[in-house]
């Protein structure tokens, strides 16, 4: 559900793109298009929206999102990719980057003066560490992997890293971010990531753990803190992040794979060996792996 490729025909009612175009369908490929959602161009919180991958569109069809070598799609769920923004780096920014994207925007989060904690290093993580960069936030990263700190720091450009699992570590950095976005989805405390929220704070949840968690009500009581959720962005405000991401030269890191590479790809990724996103290249692998 990140695809981006090239326009090869239109319709003859559409008007928002041309043959020849860079463009990119993000998770979602539909949507009722009368709900309030729809209308406040907030179609990813339709409840009828229809899922790029995995969807069942309203005539019983089912989509197979980027595993396919074209796809066909309503303009009004795709978006133009700039110019200058590497068609490779940008697909998982269609749902990555606009994942963290609309709760900085939305929450006031990412900004000169702002403090921002971004948990989870990974294919969401490092491209949310660019992101509030560009915005002109001061960011630090929380993490179990204590072996990540170089990339967050060096090639990413955090201002500051913190070891989950590091008592004293999180314990000094109590009460001084202004927000944090948690991209992990596996099972963590919350509580802690709670503590590092100054008064009047919010926690926004990306990731969706399996499991409840434990949160004692007076964490959040004693500070005014909040903790929200957030599931990708509409059309519009993901048309809005990928031309923020072209001007500021905000891209990816990907590890560039064939169709035939695709099973080991799921192998690895499930044992979290990758930095950071694996892009599959439809165009030059699907044909030869069909020969």
């Amino acid at each position: 559900h990140e695809i981006v490729g090239e326009v090869t025909e239109i319709g003859r009612k559409v008007s928002k793109f041309n043959i020849g175009d860079k463009i990119g369908v993000g998770c979602i490929v539909d949507s009722c298009r009368t709900c309030k959602s729809c209308r406040e161009d907030q179609e990813n919180y339709c409840t009828k929206a229809v899922a790029t991958y995995n969807g069942v569109h309203y005539d019983g069809t089912v989509n197979y999102g980027g595993y396919s070598d074209h796809i066909v799609v309503d303009e009004r769920y795709a978006v133009k990719i700039p110019h200058p923004l590497p068609l490779a780096s940008a697909a998982p920014l269609l749902c990555a980057g606009i994942s963290m994207y609309s709760p900085m925007k939305y929450f006031g989060l990412a900004g000169p003066g702002k403090h921002i904690g971004i948990v989870g290093l990974g294919g969401l993580g490092h491209i949310g560490v660019r992101f509030a960069k560009a915005f002109g936030s001061k960011v630090t990263v929380v993490s179990s992997t204590a072996g990540k700190s170089k990339d967050a720091l060096e090639n990413f450009g955090a201002d500051g890293f913190l070891v989950s699992t590091d008592e004293d570590q999180m314990q000094g950095a109590m009460g001084t971010m202004d927000g944090i976005i948690d991209t992990v989805s596996a099972s963590h405390p919350i509580l802690p990531l709670v503590g590092l929220l100054k008064p009047n704070g919010k926690l926004v949840l990306l990731g969706a753990m399996e499991k409840p968690f434990d949160l004692h009500a007076f964490s959040l009581i004693l500070g005014r803190k909040s903790i929200a959720g957030s599931a990708i962005g509409g059309i519009k405000e993901t048309q809005e992040m990928i031309n923020f991401a072209a001007e500021h030269g905000i891209k990816a890191e990907i590890e560039t794979i064939s169709m035939e590479y695709v099973n080991t790809a799921m192998d690895r990724l499930a044992k979290g060996d990758i930095r950071y996103r694996f892009v599959i290249d439809i165009a030059n692998t699907l044909a030869v792996t069909r020969s």
